[in-house]
């Protein structure tokens, strides 16, 4: 006499069976695609690879053919006082002061401009370095490009429209004497 039990793991032993697979075969034999010649003949390890191009400076510095370089005493008295691109921040007056510096500094058969354009990258912090590295590579070749970019970036022509509106429209304040009306005026 069976159980239930017994009947049940019988069914289930018996559907259990795996069924027979016909192996797969196909109508057609297999073709290799063509091959397709890729864009650059660069191995998979080159492709894999950082790039190295790109990383060129902004300022490029003319061929200097005398034995010339940067002292670690330039460098430090350029950095003395750094622009950061704050909006407080005159540009003018880092030009100025900048060209203060770099005047007192005489090579033989170095012209100034080239030690202008070396030294300049030390003589900017924050967001004003920033820039500078965002610049294109090789896009400033002269002392003149440069400042001409480093003045449109950190003093626009909009800024100079809003302060000649606040000269052309300044009046006296009601509590204020003349001389610091006049100091105020001379600050615009």
């Amino acid at each position: 006499m069976r159980t239930r039990s017994q009947t049940r793991n019988r069914n289930r032993q018996q559907q259990a069976q795996p069924a027979v697979v016909q192996p797969f075969h196909l109508e057609e034999p297999f073709v290799n695609p063509p091959l397709v010649p890729m864009a650059d003949n660069r191995t998979m390890a080159q492709l894999l690879q950082a790039p190295t191009e790109g990383y060129e400076d902004a300022i490029v510095i003319p061929e200097i053919n005398a034995n010339f370089e940067l002292k670690h005493g330039l460098i430090n008295l350029v950095q003395n006082k750094q622009f950061f691109g704050h909006d407080k921040e005159d540009p003018h007056a880092h030009i100025r002061y900048f060209n203060k510096i770099t005047s007192t500094m005489k090579f033989p058969d170095i012209p100034s401009t080239s030690i202008k354009l070396m030294l300049f990258p030390f003589s900017l912090e924050g967001s004003a370095r920033i820039w500078l590295e965002k610049e294109p590579p090789r896009s400033i070749l002269t002392w003149d490009d440069l400042v001409s970019k480093f003045i449109n970036q950190f003093f626009p022509p909009s800024k100079t429209t809003n302060l000649r509106n606040e000269i052309t429209r300044f009046q006296q304040r009601f509590d204020e004497s003349f001389y610091e009306a006049w100091d105020r005026f001379n600050d615009l």
